[in-house]
């Protein structure tokens, strides 16, 4: 059973391990490893791209190892540079506290956070001083930094690189050291940050970590990776009809990157199910279906899963309206359309409102809203919409 574990743990959803030689010699070995995980706060909300290695630390604590969350809320006044064409804009210290505050019940939708190792990296960066920082410094030439993808891109470019995004992998790397790390986990774009913590382990006369890398998952948009500032996030405490309906958008062609990334179906059900798709037995519509009652059935339980298929199928398929939406009271009166989107926030803002109603994605009462002057007397029970998924039920204040 042990060796089937380490198995998956060693393929399922991996796109490389880095010693994979070592890594599995020490998991059949039964050594307790301590496995790293480092996460800067830059957003309050963890989503399905975050999950990819929170399941898989979740491999590594059913296994008996010791999981070592580091919160970056120093390294986050930094900002990551992986996969950045420009500079991160830096946070406050207040919005990294907030932001860090929602992360662990979030987690513990996947993890035992009662079993995880917290640290936050201020821990020891508050307290180096100046003479340990460039003995620090003086670990990693500036050729070897600025070798990085990220960087290079950007100098061909003729794109500016803040010399403090420069420190940003080595102060990472320091990260491994101060926890003693046996294996780090990320998303191939932090490739760069995790090697180089296994080349200051090696210089500092610590054993150096194996890396487990992930690919990154594609947003909802089918464009780019999932995230949060671009808007194609499916996060992990919306609601089961929210993930329910955005899974169902998805694109075809993005199907089984979700089943293998985020959905816990062992791979020989996945080949299958794969099997019957690509034959034409079974409607890619309802292989999505299927990946959308299995991840639903991961947050909010099976129950909520079947609920939110329900409702879809009701809203999408019938053409009815949600069988419970949110209701927002609103003063009496006749509202300029663009005005009342706005105040119900069914838009971020009056342009925005705009470009939706000249799309034609804007309704009142189940009518098409043509033109965006007119304007809406508000009675009791009036549905705004916009777009597939959302509604609101106005109630007169």
């Amino acid at each position: 059973m042990a060796e089937d574990k380490i198995k998956t743990l060693l393929s399922k959803g991996v796109e490389e391990v880095i010693k994979r030689d070592s890594l599995e010699k020490k998991l059949r070995a039964g050594k307790k490893l301590r496995i790293k995980y480092g996460a800067d706060p830059s957003a309050p909300d963890l989503h399905l791209g975050h999950s990819v290695c929170l399941w898989k630390l979740k491999e590594f604590q059913d296994l008996g190892h010791q999981v070592i969350f580091i919160i970056g809320d120093f390294t986050g006044l930094i900002g990551d540079p992986s996969g950045r064409d420009k500079t991160r804009p830096a946070l406050s210290k207040e919005e990294i506290e907030k932001n860090a505050k929602t992360y662990f019940e979030q987690a513990g939708k996947i993890l035992d956070i009662k079993k995880i190792e917290i640290k936050k990296n201020s821990q020891w960066f508050s307290k180096m001083d100046l003479a340990d920082f460039l003995k620090l410094a003086g670990q990693f030439t500036l050729a070897r930094i600025i070798e990085r993808d990220d960087f290079s891109q950007r100098l061909k470019k003729g794109i500016d690189i803040g010399f403090h995004e420069t420190i940003y992998p080595l102060l990472q790397a320091y990260d491994s050291i101060m926890v003693k790390a046996d294996v780090e986990v990320g998303g191939r774009d932090q490739k760069f940050n995790l090697l180089a913590g296994r080349e200051l382990q090696k210089k500092m006369g610590q054993p150096e970590q194996d890396l487990m890398l992930f690919p990154l998952l594609v947003g909802a948009d089918g464009k780019k990776k999932m995230s949060k500032s671009l808007g194609n996030y499916i996060g992990l405490t919306e609601s089961a009809n929210e993930q329910y309906g955005k899974i169902m958008s998805i694109s075809d062609d993005l199907i089984f990157h979700y089943f293998e990334l985020c959905a816990r179906l062992s791979q020989e059900e996945i080949k299958e199910i794969k099997k019957e798709t690509d034959s034409g037995r079974l409607n890619p519509r309802d292989a999505k279906a299927r990946l959308a009652r299995e991840i639903v059935s991961l947050y909010h339980g099976k129950t909520a899963a079947e609920k939110a298929e329900k409702e879809f199928i009701q809203v999408f398929r019938e053409k009815k309206k949600p069988t419970q939406m949110p209701v927002q009271k609103i003063k009496a009166g006749k509202w300029n359309v663009l005005d009342l989107l706005f105040k119900l926030k069914l838009a971020p803002s009056k342009s925005e409102a705009k470009r939706l109603i000249e799309q034609g994605g804007v309704k009142i009462d189940g009518r098409v809203v043509k033109d965006w002057k007119v304007e809406i007397q508000i009675k009791d029970g009036l549905v705004a919409q916009v777009g597939k998924r959302k509604f609101v039920r106005l109630k007169r204040s």
